[in-house]
C-alpha cells in the first residue's frame, strides 16, 4: 500500500494503492448500475422543461462576462495575481517537503468553516496543497466577478451569489479522491461506504430531498410538538390553540402567538428542553397558538388579507370568547410578524388598537430594501416563472421554499450532508430542528405572489398606504403598542438590520434586542442551555451600526430578559388558571392538532 507520510501531530493519510483502488471501483460500479438500474425502473422520466431556466441565471453571468472582457487589462492583472499565489504557494509546499521550516500558508479558510477541519488537510502535504490551491481559485473567481464595474446591483448580486454555489459545490471536501475522511474510509470498508451512500442518494431522489435527518427518530405529536393542550377552533386556514395550564395562576392578559406559514408552528414547541411554549405556559401565561393548514389546491385564491382576517382577527374574537379578555399580548415570527404588523397598523385604523395591549416581533422584516441574499431571487423575470409555476397547482410546492432556504447556507444545509450521507455512508444524525427543517409547507398563490411583489419586490409595507387590507390603507406609523423587536445577529433570512426598521417605522417605544446566532438558534434558545448571549441598548439611534456600537452584551438566553418586560408592558395582574376552552367552546382534538401533521409533497 502506498502511503504519504504527514507531517506534525496529525494521522497518517494513506493514499490508494492503484490495483486496490481499481478493483474496488470496479465492484462499486457494477454494484451500483443494478442499484441505479432498480431505481431507473420505479421512476417517471419525464422532462419536458429540460431547457427552462428558472433561475434566469444565464443572462445574468452573459453580463457580467461581457463587462470583464471590456477591460483586458483589469482581467490580466486578476491572472497574474492568481499565478503569482500559485507560485507562492508551490514554493512553500516544495519547501515543506524538503523539511524546511513551515512557513505562513498562503491561502486558509475563514473562520467556522467546518470542511476543512479533518487534521490531515494541514499536516498532510498533499491535501494541504489541494485545499490551499481550491481557496486561492475560489476566492481569486468571486473577486474577478464581484469587482465588474457597470454592472447593475441586482445583477452583481445575483452573480455573487451564483458563482459561490459554484464555487462551494467544487470544494474538494465534496469528492472521494480528495476528502481524506471520504478516501480513508473508502479504502478501509472496501467501498461500502460509496455503496451505502448510493443507496442514500436513491432514496433522497425518491423522496425529492436531501435526508438532513433520521426521518423515523421523530414524530409531531409523539415526541415534537408535545405541549399538553387542545384545539379549540378551526377554520379553513387556522387551527387555534390552547394550551392547558402549568400554574395555579396565570397572567390575566392572554399571550397569541402567531407564526409564520412558511414553516410549522412547532418551532416554538420542540421538545420539552426547548420549547419556548412550554417554558411561557410555566411561566403563567395562557397561551394560544395559531396553527396555519398546509394548503392545497383548493385554497389557491386565499390572499394575504385572507391570512389576517381568518388568522389573527378571528383569533382576537376566539380567545375573547373563552376567557373574555378583550385584550391580547401578541407575538409574530418572521412571516408571522410581518403579518402582525399589518394586523395592529388595521386595528388602529378601524378603533380597535385596545386589542392589543403589546407586541413581540421575533425576526420580522418590515424593510425589504436589504432583504439579504434572498434579493438575488426576486426580479421580475423570476417572479413571473414562478407565478407562471403556481398557476398550473394553485400553489407553491413545498420543497421549493426548503430549497432555497438551504442555499442560503449550502455547505451547512446541502454540502456537508452531501459528504455525511453519500460519501461517508453514514446515517443522518437525529435532530430535532432539521427534522422541523425538512418539514416543509406549500404556499397559496395568491397569497405567495401578493408577498413576494408587494413587499419584496416593491418595498410596499414601510411606504404608508402603499398595501391595502380589507378597504384599509395600512399605515406603520399609526402603530403605537409597546413593543419588543427580536433580530438576530446571523440571520440570513431577515438581516437584522431589516428587523432594526421596526424601530423606525412605528411610533410606539420599542425595545429592540439583538441575539447572537441565527433566524431559528438564535430564537429558540432556552435559559437552562446557558448559550449564546444577547445586545441591549437603551436607546434606539437611527443608524443601526451605532445601536450596536453602544449596546450592553449579555451573556445567556434573551427569554426572561422578554418574561420581564412582559410583566412591565403586558400587565402583572394575575387569574384563576384557564383551562382550554374555558367551559364555553368543546375542544375540537388534542395539541397539536391535525392541521401541522398534513405533510407537503416533495
Amino acid at each position: 500500500m502506498a502511503e504519504q507520510q504527514g507531517q506534525g501531530d496529525g494521522e497518517d493519510v494513506k493514499l490508494p494503492d492503484p490495483v486496490e483502488l481499481s478493483q474496488t471501483m470496479q465492484r462499486i460500479a457494477e454494484q451500483s448500475q443494478k442499484l441505479v438500474g432498480d431505481f431507473m425502473e420505479r421512476q417517471e422520466l419525464t422532462h419536458p422543461n429540460a431547457t427552462f431556466d428558472p433561475t434566469h441565471i444565464a443572462s445574468a453571468f452573459y453580463e457580467v462576462t461581457t463587462r470583464m472582457m471590456s477591460d483586458p487589462a483589469k482581467l490580466v492583472q486578476a491572472q497574474m495575481n492568481l499565478w503569482q499565489d500559485y507560485m507562492r504557494l508551490w514554493q512553500t509546499t516544495a519547501s515543506r517537503m524538503l523539511g524546511a521550516e513551515e512557513s505562513e500558508p498562503v491561502a486558509e479558510p475563514e473562520k467556522g468553516d467546518r470542511r476543512f477541519k479533518d487534521p490531515a488537510w494541514h499536516d498532510n502535504q498533499v491535501f494541504d496543497f489541494i485545499k490551499q490551491s481550491y481557496l486561492l481559485t475560489a476566492r481569486w473567481m468571486q473577486s474577478t466577478v464581484h469587482d465588474v464595474e457597470g454592472v447593475d446591483e441586482h445583477t452583481a448580486k445575483k452573480v455573487d451569489f451564483y458563482t459561490r454555489q459554484f464555487v462551494d459545490a467544487l470544494a474538494p471536501s465534496n469528492f472521494v479522491m480528495t476528502n481524506p475522511q471520504v478516501l480513508r474510509t473508502t479504502l478501509e470498508t472496501g467501498g461500502e461506504n460509496l455503496l451505502k451512500g448510493l443507496e442514500h442518494l436513491l432514496e433522497d431522489m425518491e423522496r425529492g430531498k436531501i435526508s438532513q435527518t433520521d426521518f423515523d427518530a421523530f414524530e409531531v405529536g409523539r415526541n415534537l410538538a408535545v405541549t399538553p393542550g387542545k384545539v379549540i377552533y378551526q377554520n379553513d386556514l387556522m387551527q387555534l390553540i390552547q394550551y392547558s395550564p402549568t400554574t395555579e395562576q396565570v397572567y390575566k392578559t392572554p399571550l397569541m402567538i402567531m407564526p409564520p406559514w412558511i414553516n410549522k408552528f412547532y418551532i416554538l414547541d420542540l421538545r420539552e428542553k426547548n420549547s419556548f411554549v412550554k417554558w411561557a405556559v410555566d411561566q403563567g401565561f395562557t397561551v394560544f397558538m395559531i396553527s396555519w393548514v398546509n394548503p392545497d389546491e383548493k385554497l389557491a385564491q386565499k390572499s394575504f388579507e385572507d391570512y389576517m382576517t381568518e388568522g389573527p382577527l378571528t383569533a382576537l374574537d376566539v380567545i375573547e370568547q373563552v376567557t373574555g379578555e378583550k385584550q391580547v399580548n401578541a407575538i409574530g415570527y418572521c412571516l408571522g410578524g410581518t403579518l402582525l404588523s399589518c394586523t395592529l397598523s388595521y386595528l388602529a385604523q378601524t378603533k380597535q388598537k385596545n386589542r392589543v395591549k403589546a407586541a413581540t416581533f421575533f425576526t420580522t422584516m418590515v424593510d425589504f430594501s436589504e432583504a439579504g441574499e434572498l434579493e438575488v431571487f426576486i426580479d421580475e423575470e423570476q417572479l413571473s416563472s414562478l407565478e407562471e409555476m403556481m398557476a398550473s397547482k394553485g400553489y407553491l410546492e413545498g420543497n421549493s421554499m426548503n430549497q432555497t432556504f438551504n442555499l442560503l447556507r449550502a455547505n451547512d444545509l446541502i454540502w456537508s450532508f452531501v459528504i455525511n450521507n453519500y460519501l461517508l455512508g453514514k446515517e443522518p444524525f437525529p435532530f430535532d430542528l432539521l427534522y422541523w427543517n425538512s418539514d416543509s409547507t406549500r404556499m397559496p398563490a395568491a397569497m405567495h405572489s401578493f408577498y413576494l411583489r408587494r413587499m419584496y419586490q416593491e418595498n410596499k409595507l414601510l411606504e404608508p398606504g402603499g398595501i391595502e387590507l380589507k378597504g384599509v390603507p395600512i399605515d406603520l406609523g399609526k402603530i403605537d403598542h409597546p413593543t419588543f423587536a427580536l433580530a438576530t445577529k446571523e440571520d440570513h433570512i431577515a438581516p437584522w438590520k431589516s428587523g432594526y426598521a421596526l424601530t423606525r417605522a412605528i411610533s410606539g417605544p420599542v425595545k429592540f434586542v439583538l441575539a447572537a446566532s441565527g433566524h431559528i438558534a438564535g430564537v429558540v434558545n432556552p435559559p437552562a442551555a446557558n448559550k449564546y448571549n444577547y445586545w441591549l441598548n437603551s436607546r434606539n439611534p437611527k443608524d443601526p451600526d451605532s445601536w450596536f456600537q453602544n449596546a450592553k452584551k449579555v451573556d445567556g438566553s434573551w427569554w426572561p430578559e422578554w418574561h420581564k418586560w412582559m410583566e412591565q408592558k403586558g400587565g402583572k395582574e394575575k387569574v384563576e388558571a384557564r383551562e382550554p376552552g374555558g367551559g364555553v367552546l368543546t375542544p375540537i382534538e388534542d395539541a397539536p392538532g391535525s392541521y401541522v401533521k398534513v405533510k407537503a409533497k416533495a
